[in-house]
């Protein structure tokens, strides 16, 4: 079911591109802005990994300094069927813990100083089968797209309405209030469609990492702790353009933030994994 909404998801965002750029400039308006979200996407498949390594500071960390790390990585990647990715230490006592990469061949797993801190061996299982779900589902990927395409969206809006651009079908200037209208509701569209998406991933690599490390009440303990880790250590350095990588947001958020967060409500995360671990106690 998270794959059908992804789907659906990412086909209404791919839609809201063309229709926008449609206005700009009729057809010619539709191929450039196609054009423009394939050049980006393009560019963020290749380079999206170091990208986000570069920004949170993280660093390879090597099998002499964390054995039992490489040795839950490799044993979550053989259950998931993918290669073990590197992983990475990001110098910050806020824990959190991120994947990243445009597929299992070419990813990495990045945790901060702080989670190693504060979780058991136990709960770090199931932050990184969270974290080599998401590599397994590829949804880094995914979600990157879904960033960008939302920026492109909003960049051909702005476009449109600085350059006096758009049209309708038949060549004829659009109405100015509905110009102004959509430069105003077609980038609220494209943040709430790329919102959905990420929430969408989140549950599923939850579901996925419950099962591949074999207990949901460690990933939801877990949660529940670094929920309250980042309340009381905050990363104030985290670019709000990564924030959907992370396991949890990196920095508290109210309750309007949480209206348009690229994660859902830990409580509801928290509750799924925990109905999920009385559906497999039930069926041991």
């Amino acid at each position: 079911m998270n794959t059908l909404r992804t789907i659906v998801l990412m086909g209404v965002l791919t839609a809201l591109i063309v229709a926008v750029g449609g206005l700009i400039g009729g057809k010619s308006g539709m191929m450039l802005a196609f054009g423009f979200a394939v050049v980006t996407n393009l560019a963020n498949y290749w380079f999206s990994d170091k990208i986000a390594l570069a920004m949170a500071g993280a660093t390879p960390i090597s099998r002499e300094q964390a054995p039992e790390l490489y040795e839950i990585v490799e044993r979550i990647s053989k259950r998931a069927g993918i290669p073990a990715p590197p992983i990475y230490l990001a110098p910050t006592e806020s824990p959190n813990a991120f994947a990243t990469g445009r597929d299992p061949e070419h990813s990495a797993v990045a945790v901060t100083s702080g989670i190693l801190r504060i979780l058991s061996l136990q709960e770090l299982e199931g932050v990184l089968a969270h974290e080599l779900a998401h590599v397994k589902n590829r949804d880094v990927l995914i979600t990157t797209m879904a960033a960008v395409m939302g920026s492109v969206v909003t960049m051909i809006a702005h476009w449109g309405m600085y350059l006096g651009g758009y049209r309708d079908d038949r060549e004829q200037p659009v109405n100015p209030i509905f110009a102004i209208l959509l430069v105003i509701l077609a980038p609220i569209a494209a943040a709430v469609i790329q919102f959905a998406i990420s929430r969408t991933r989140e549950y599923e690599a939850d579901h996925t990492g419950a099962e591949l490390c074999g207990h949901p009440e460690e990933l939801a303990s877990a949660l529940s702790r670094l929920e309250d880790g980042v309340r009381q250590i905050p990363n104030m350095q985290a670019n709000p353009a990564m924030s959907s990588l992370y396991i949890v947001q990196p920095k508290p958020v109210d309750w309007i933030v949480r209206l348009m967060s690229t994660h859902p409500p830990i409580e509801d995360r928290i509750k799924r994994l925990e109905e999920m671990s009385r559906q497999s106690s039930h069926y041991r």
